[in-house]
């Protein structure tokens, strides 16, 4: 039963090679090497699709699926390696796909890298993943983050040169759609999609993995979050919006959507690490589509959506280069959005408006980024807009600095 549930993986594989590709921007390595490369990131994100594609020019590799819960519960993994043996003759690389399903897991990639396999092995448990991984093969295993399309990957999936108005009409529906790859490339309708899909998420990744007792509950959290997205919360404040009396089961569900890829969250800026535990946080979620699908009350709030896209961009880069994100707010309530911090050092100042030609917005955003500069000593400031771009020098009450306003769209492009 094992060797046929191996090789019916091995013929959706090879279907799954004849769809179209998007090259995806990553940092896994070659596939012969002896650090396990672990692809992590949200639950149909792309993970083994890519895994698939990056392992095409090995000469031989082997593919396990444990999605499949007829494999989770076997009870001998020798016999599920035995089968992969034989349906791939022999292969010495292994791409073992959402291998957290698999108990013990860990000990068996550990056994399986002291044979002599080259390992890839994708997941959707950020802690899984680093936690056991961090105990069992220290310094023998690479992380690979991987999330849904960014803005260049959405338009490769055109295959065509855009005008700058296709551009421009390609972000407008990358803000609201979000970047999930199977919408997109087979034409699906998103709303539908992505209500499935983060439902999925919440009681087949959270709700049966740890035996949530009201999963209602952690249903309310999330869709508050969801429709909230870009704003301050307090463990206080979600216990009395969602009707969960204990602020610990918040927490712990809290902890639960942010290992799955759902949501992050940004804590205000303080160089005292008791204050920035203290405050209050900012929420974001990982794709902008599950606001339309999944918010109490959609509307076009267009800035919301610009400041999402932006900050899950920025969490992208951060993990990928070891930088530190934060949010910036003052005693008199001013605030700059985005605090990037590299060592001891604050690198960049970033404010999202969607516009800023109203006289009291610009004023806001400015005088914050200006404060936010002296205070942090730091002199790259920059407001990210939907459709301004300028160059521009500012005096406030000796306060000053150069700002540089940039369309969001040419900001995620590099441009």
């Amino acid at each position: 039963m094992i060797r046929d549930i191996i090789f019916k993986q091995k013929s959706e594989l090879e279907q799954k090679l004849q769809e179209k590709y998007i090259t995806r921007q990553t940092n896994l390595r070659g596939n012969h090497s002896d650090i396990v490369q672990v692809i992590i990131g949200p639950r149909r994100a792309g993970k083994s699709f890519f895994g698939m594609h990056h392992l095409v020019e090995a000469k031989s590799f082997g593919f396990v699926n444990f999605d499949d819960e007829r494999l989770v519960t076997v009870s001998d993994f020798d016999e599920i390696l035995e089968a992969v043996m034989a349906v791939y003759s022999n292969p010495k690389v292994l791409l073992l796909d959402e291998i957290q399903n698999l108990p013990n897991w860990e000990l068996i990639v550990n056994r399986l890298q002291r044979q002599g396999f080259w390992l890839i092995i994708t997941g959707s448990n950020s802690n899984l993943l680093s936690s056991e991984l961090a105990t069992h093969l220290t310094g023998r295993h690479l992380p690979v983050y991987l999330f849904t399309f960014s803005f260049s990957e959405y338009l490769a999936a055109s295959e065509k040169t855009l005008t700058e108005a296709e551009t421009k009409e390609k972000f407008n529906d990358f803000l609201t759609n979000g970047g999930y790859p199977e919408p997109l490339m087979k034409a699906l309708d998103y709303k539908e999609y992505l209500q499935v899909l983060f439902d999925s998420i919440l009681f087949k990744d959270i709700v049966k993995r740890y035996s949530i007792r009201y999963p209602g509950s952690l249903e309310n959290l999330a869709v508050w979050l969801i429709s909230n997205i870009s704003g301050e919360f307090s463990l206080n404040t979600l216990a009395k919006q969602t009707q969960i009396s204990s602020v610990h089961t918040i927490r712990k569900y809290l902890n639960y959507l942010e290992e799955a890829f759902v949501f992050f969250t940004l804590a205000r800026f303080s160089y005292k690490i008791g204050e920035q535990q203290r405050s209050n946080k900012k929420i974001y979620c990982y794709d902008n589509g599950f606001f339309k699908a999944k918010a109490y009350q959609f509307s076009e709030d267009h800035g919301k959506l610009l400041e999402n896209a932006i900050a899950t961009e920025l969490m992208k880069r951060s993990l990928q280069d070891g930088s530190k994100l934060f949010y910036w707010k003052n005693r008199d309530q001013q605030e700059v959005d985005f605090v990037i911090q590299q060592g001891t050092q604050i690198t960049d100042l970033i404010q999202v408006c969607w516009s800023s030609e109203q006289v009291r917005t610009r004023e806001r955003e400015i005088r914050a980024l200006l404060k936010a500069s002296r205070e942090l000593r730091c002199d790259r400031l920059l407001v990210i807009t939907y459709d301004e771009e300028s160059r521009e020098s500012f005096s406030w009450f000796g306060f000053e600095g150069e700002i540089d306003f940039v369309p969001a769209r040419k900001w995620l492009l590099g441009r």
